[in-house]
This record gives structure tokens, C-alpha cells and sequence, in this order.
């Protein structure tokens, strides 16, 4: 029988929050870690991806703190999430806001890969809670723009992931600047690769909550294993595979096939985005935004997203590339099938990769029979669902040129032709723009490629077609010079300078 959340001791400022949600039923890693949460134990919770942690630690976060009634000083917040990844970091703080603004408490995010300005003025103004990505925060701290030692509670979610990232060095010193004496929660799916010793080292005599086995696959989600005969065979997989109407997810091992891919898809009619570490965390915001709204039903992801993304209603987790082992299968799959809900997972196998591709299956403890398939198939249609209706791809910007257009005026050129007299036009005197040939006194650089100096003069200076050229004086600082354009510096004629 379902638990209601008031029946666990939920307060009922934070009760009401859920209800508006939607949330009246807890899950099993909530049922079962609440409790010893809101009386202030310690707890050690472990269980698999998807099973509802984010919101077993953020209840008792606020409703224990605002239970106290105390106000954060500036600088000095009273509770410290630790996520391993920017998403991660985003979407907890989207759980925890409107929870704390049922107590008129403050949330803020702190992570790296943006400017800091607006962590700082989120700091000086005082923050109650703080959901933070390990460098970024032991930045922040050595700046003296973060203390520790107001924290009343502390959380590590996705311990095992900090660890494969690397980050419990920082970790570590993070747990040390806090008080010995704050309520310590620690969320992970195993505890290998020195999970354990953050536990016995920072947690007092915890409680352990297990939700089934630490890598257990989640039994309301269907595995497929697809063999495509070729390349060809399986981007046409792909495409079919990805022009549902439900939200899926594309997994590859690269960013820049992930770019690729969302970009072909595009080009079919199918709106995706990708989500990889080369984009900027405004583009990575907007990319997830987009998928998580529906706005766009197709992420391609490389392994950033395995547990970065935590978006309801994806039907269908597809490996394009299968992963490299088997904890990152079970972790990208988990995407799907989330807090009670089915979900597909299909990871597609060339003939090349069939041996890897069984061994990955045996050590994730999937069993199931692969199955040859094509464009047209059964199995591949009945994935599909509903066909999305075909989206025109919007126009792609007009790229801009380099070393054409006209320029005239005083100053440098450094990008050809443009508007005269700014760093984009004219060069000091005069400058005729055409492909980086520069005519006239002064100086002329484009970036279009290489750079010249001509030396003594020249008959013709700045010819050299995209090339920096310095009409007149001595060449002093040439990269990648031509021996025709050397020969032309050192020709003599009329100095210009």
C-alpha cells in the first residue's frame, strides 16, 4: 500500500508544495530513508538510477532547516548539496527551490564553466542551501567568497560518479571544512572506487537504506539488443528509431558525433540537440531546456548526460555506440523508466562489435536475445510509435566571410574588409579590402590564415591573399612566409611608410 509523505513526517508547508505537483505517494528510497532523514541521523542511501533520491534528501534538507528558523549570513550557507556534474547541480536545485520557498529560504547553484559574478552576488546577498559542483566550490572557497562552517547538513548524491570523475581529493576537503558536529546524507548506487572510506571517515554510526541491489537493472524496462548489417543499415535505424513522438535519447561515445548526428536528424526533419562537454553551459541550459519542455523530443548525448539528465516522460534510451563498459550501460539506460514508469532501451551492434557488445550485457546482468533488424522492421516500428510530423529545418546562418568587403580609415585591420576604421575594416591609412590584398600605407592583417611581413618596401605590399603583409620596414615577425612574397619585401621599391 502506498505511503503518503505527511504519514512520514513530511511537514505540511512542504506536503502542500508536492501536492501542487503532483507528488502525493513516496517511493521506496523515500519511504524508507525519511525517518531517520527528518530526525537527523546520518544515512547512507543506496539505491539504483531513477528510484527518486533527489527528493529523499531535499525534504528533510528543508523542512529541518526551516524547522529552525534561522537566516543565512552572507557567505555562510546553512546546507551543501555536492553533485558531480552542472546538470546534476541544476535539476537538484529545481527540485529544492520551491521547497525552500515555502520557508522563504534562498537556493543557489555553484559550479564551474561559467563566469562567477553571479555566485558571488549570490553568496554576499546570504543563501540558505547550496548545490555545488566540487572545483568550482573549493574555488570559491579559497577566494574567501564561501565558508563552510554554518553548514548544518550536508549531501553527497552520486558519490560513485564523484569517484570515477576523480573529484574525491576535493571531496574530501570540501567534507573537512564543514562542521563534524552537521547531519551528513551520502545517495549513491555502489560503493567502490573509495566510496566506502567517505563513508566510514565522514558519516557517524549511519543508517543504511538499500532500494534492491546497487546494480540491479530496473525490471519495468525493456532491453533490445539490435545487429544491423552495416554503417549504412544502422543510420537508417537510427533516423527511424529517433521520428517518434515520445522523448528519446541517442547515446555516442563522441562530442563531436553527437553534434553530428543531432545535426543530421535535424536536416531530416526530426528537431534534436546534443548535449556533450564542448558546448558552453549557456548552450548546454538552453539544449536541456528544449528536450525538457518538449519543445525538442530528441537529446544526443555523449556520457556528460548518463546521469546528468533527470527528465520525465523519456520513453526510449537508444545506444547508438554501445558504451565502453557496464556500469555506463546501466547508467545511461536509467534514463528511461524513472520513478515508476516503463521505458525502452535498444543498443544497436554492428557485426564488429558483437563480442564486446555480449560481454558489456553479461557484466550489466541483461539477458536478452539479439535480434537482426533493418529500417523496415517489425521490432524497429513498433519502437517508433507515433511518427512525429516532419519539421522543416530552420535556415542555417549565412557564415561569415573573411578578407572581402572594402575598408578605408585609420586604425588596424585584423579581419580583411569591413566597416572602415574599426578592427574588422580599414587599416591605418588606406586599405582596399579584396581577399586580404592590402594597397596603400600603413598596416594590413586579416585572419585569414597566414602571416607576412614583406620586408624593404614592396612593388606590391600586402599581396599574399589573406595573409598579415606590412608594407614598408624591415620583416620581422613572419609565420608560414612564401619565398614569393619574401623575395617581393626584399625587391626594394617605393617605401610607402
Amino acid at each position: 500500500m502506498a505511503t503518503s509523505f505527511a504519514e512520514l513526517g513530511v511537514p505540511t508547508a512542504l506536503t502542500d508544495v508536492l501536492d501542487r505537483e503532483g507528488k502525493n505517494t513516496a517511493f521506496p528510497i523515500q519511504e524508507n530513508t525519511l525517518p531517520d532523514t527528518l530526525a537527523g541521523r546520518d544515512v547512507l542511501g543506496r539505491g539504483k538510477t531513477g528510484s527518486g533520491k533527489t527528493l529523499a534528501f531535499s525534504l528533510p534538507i528543508v523542512a529541518r532547516l526551516g524547522a529552525k528558523r534561522g537566516k543565512a549570513q552572507p557567505g555562510r550557507p546553512r546546507a551543501l548539496v555536492l553533485a558531480p556534474t552542472r546538470e546534476l547541480a541544476t535539476q537538484i536545485d529545481a527540485v529544492l527551490a520551491p521547497l525552500a520557498a515555502a520557508y522563504g529560504m534562498k537556493t543557489t547553484t555553484i559550479f564551474g564553466g561559467v563566469n562567477q559574478s553571479r555566485q558571488e552576488r549570490a553568496m554576499a546577498q546570504g543563501v540558505d542551501i547550496v548545490v555545488a559542483c566540487p572545483g568550482r566550490l573549493e574555488d570559491l572557497m579559497k577566494q574567501r567568497i564561501v565558508s563552510l562552517d554554518s553548514i548544518e547538513i550536508t549531501v553527497l548524491d552520486e558519490a560513485d560518479h564523484m569517484a570515477d570523475l576523480g573529484f574525491l581529493p576535493g571531496v574530501t576537503r570540501i567534507m573537512n571544512a564543514t562542521p563534524k558536529a552537521g547531519q551528513r546524507l551520502l545517495f549513491s548506487a555502489t560503493l567502490d572506487n573509495g566510496v566506502d572510506k567517505l563513508v566510514r571517515r565522514f558519516l557517524d554510526n549511519p543508517t543504511t537504506h538499500s532500494v534492491d541491489s546497487a546494480e540491479s537493472p530496473v525490471e519495468a524496462m525493456t532491453h533490445h539488443v539490435f545487429r544491423v548489417a552495416d554503417a549504412e543499415a544502422k543510420k537508417e535505424v537510427v533516423r527511424a528509431l529517433a521520428s517518434g513522438t515520445g522523448r528519446r535519447i541517442l547515446f555516442m561515445r563522441t562530442k563531436h558525433h553527437a553534434k553530428r548526428l543531432a545535426k543530421q536528424l535535424a536536416s531530416d526533419g526530426i528537431p534534436a540537440v546534443d548535449l556533450h562537454g564542448n558546448l558552453s553551459q549557456n548552450a548546454r541550459d538552453r539544449n536541456l531546456a528544449a528536450f525538457a519542455s518538449g519543445d525538442v523530443k530528441v537529446l544526443v548525448a555523449t556520457d556528460v548526460a548518463a546521469r546528468g539528465v533527470h527528465v520525465d516522460g523519456i520513453e526510449l534510451v537508444i545506444h547508438v555506440d554501445p558504451p565502453a563498459e557496464h556500469k555506463a550501460y546501466l547508467h545511461r539506460s536509467g534514463r528511461t523508466a524513472r520513478a515508476g514508469t516503463s521505458g525502452d532501451v535498444v543498443t544497436l551492434v554492428l557485426p564488429e562489435q558483437r563480442r564486446d557488445a555480449d560481454q558489456l550485457l553479461r557484466r550489466a546482468k541483461i539477458t536478452v536475445t539479439p535480434e537482426a533488424v533493418n529500417a523496415t522492421s517489425s521490432q524497429v516500428i513498433a519502437l517508433i510509435g507515433e511518427v512525429a510530423p516532419y519539421v522543416k529545418p530552420s535556415p542555417e546562418a549565412p557564415k561569415q566571410q573573411q578578407g572581402g568587403g572594402r575598408g578605408n580609415g585609420r586604425g588596424r585591420n585584423r579581419n580583411g574588409g569591413g566597416q572602415p576604421g574599426d578592427r574588422n575594416g580599414g587599416a591605418r591609412g588606406r586599405v582596399r579590402g579584396q581577399g586580404g590584398r592590402g594597397n596603400g600605407e600603413g598596416r594590413s592583417a586579416t585572419a585569414n590564415g597566414h602571416r607576412n611581413d614583406a620586408g624593404h618596401g614592396s612593388s606590391k605590399p600586402g599581396q599574399g591573399g589573406g595573409n598579415r603583409s606590412r608594407s614598408g620596414g624591415r620583416a620581422t615577425q613572419a609565420s608560414n612566409r612564401s619565398a614569393a612574397d619574401f623575395s617581393a619585401g626584399r625587391s626594394g621599391g617605393r617605401r610607402s611608410r
